[in-house]
């Protein structure tokens, strides 16, 4: 069984940091500061996933044998680090601020992980090149820009990659009207084969036996 305790630790460590950095907002914006000054706890209290959801995507993407893994939205990196615990997984992750990515590039060093890429800048200019440069993507979390037009464009661009294995994850799917409708917009996607509502998350599927199977399950 795979040990997540020092990711929990490095959580623990950026919950208790007060120190204020510059954070560049490229998507909805944050619901729980204004401004662009911000410290470093308040952003891990508010924006990194629970230990929960993060250890569930680690099963996920291990029980699939996932090596090529896409995260949009690196935040300070404990999700990443989650993804990353798997080292045959080589994950690429992209972040939208400068001092956020700087932060997380840190812990990825202090920890010795070499599996992971950091890419920073606004998805809307990168991502494709990213995804042209990967042979496929068999695992990817969307966790940035929470707006119904840039999510079903990220979307399309990285099902450009995905093979009947693969998995999509989309975080927040209920978190405002816009990502409810991106939501159901992507389960009519004929490319899209089944999807599981986990309420906090969605888990998107591309498996043809699958036969158009949408499930709503209590996680």
């Amino acid at each position: 069984m795979q040990s997540h305790n020092h990711i929990e630790k490095a959580r623990r460590s950026l919950l208790s940091d007060h120190s204020i950095i510059e954070v560049t907002d490229l998507g909805a914006g944050s619901k729980h500061a204004s401004g662009s000054k911000r410290q470093v706890s308040q952003i891990a209290k508010h924006s990194l996933s629970s230990s929960h959801y993060s250890k569930m995507y680690y099963r996920a993407l291990t029980h699939y044998h996932a090596r090529h893994v896409l995260e949009l939205g690196t935040s300070l990196g404990v999700n990443t680090m989650y993804l990353a615990s798997d080292p045959e997984a080589n994950v690429t992750t992209i972040e939208g601020s400068p001092e956020i990515a700087r932060l997380a590039s840190s812990l990825f060093e202090e920890h010795k992980l070499t599996n992971i890429r950091v890419e920073c800048g606004n998805l809307d200019e990168i991502l494709s090149g990213i995804v042209d440069r990967v042979p496929r993507i068999d695992f990817a979390f969307l966790d940035a820009n929470h707006r119904l037009a840039p999510t079903l464009a990220y979307f399309k661009v990285i099902i450009s990659k995905t093979h009947a294995g693969s998995i999509v994850v989309l975080d927040d799917i209920h978190s405002s009207a816009e990502m409810e409708a991106a939501w159901t917009s992507i389960k009519q996607d004929p490319a899209v084969t089944g999807t599981a509502d986990l309420y906090r998350c969605g888990f998107v599927f591309f498996e043809p036996s699958l036969n158009s199977q949408h499930f709503v399950l209590q996680n």
